[in-house]
């Protein structure tokens, strides 16, 4: 299994060793191939070479918009692109994106960046790897780097 993760210099946090060690320490058979971008606007590109010229069968990208209103709009572009690379390439990328403005607290911030990671790596292993995991969990919100919101 070739794994693509592509991450940011822009970002506060190395999300991509967290969820590199996650993987490594939870998936078997796995080749793990990362770039690194300025932003997330470069994140697209970055995942569609790393299914079509790295052969990657899924791709992480992760990143850390900034709090202003250009950085949101930034994120909004990224994430449509990443949309649109899935499309053309018929291919999972998992978008792994933590706001600074989702927590005030340095520490905090940091937490959540790496529990998101974390759990993002463990989808993307049930993604690859156990299928059925993963329905079992439909309708439970679920919710990556902070508590459940759990079922209605």
């Amino acid at each position: 299994m070739r794994i693509g993760i592509c991450d940011t210099t822009f970002a506060r946090f190395d999300m991509a060793s967290a969820a590199i060690d996650e993987l490594k320490n939870n998936a078997y058979d796995l080749q793990i191939i990362r770039e690194t971008v300025p932003g997330v606007k470069d994140l697209p590109v970055t995942a569609k070479i790393l299914i079509e010229e790295e052969n990657c069968d899924i791709v992480m990208a992760l990143g850390m918009p900034g709090p202003m209103e250009k950085d949101k709009m930034c994120a909004h572009e990224a994430s449509t692109g990443l949309i649109n690379a899935q499309l053309m390439t018929n291919t999972h990328i998992l978008e792994v994106f933590v706001h600074e403005d989702e927590e005030e607290d340095p520490v905090e911030l940091s937490k959540l960046a790496e529990n998101r990671a974390r759990e993002h790596a463990q989808n993307l292993i049930k993604m690859m790897y156990h299928r059925k995991a993963m329905r079992k969990e439909a309708g439970m919100g679920m919710r990556e780097g902070k508590e459940d919101a759990g079922p209605l």
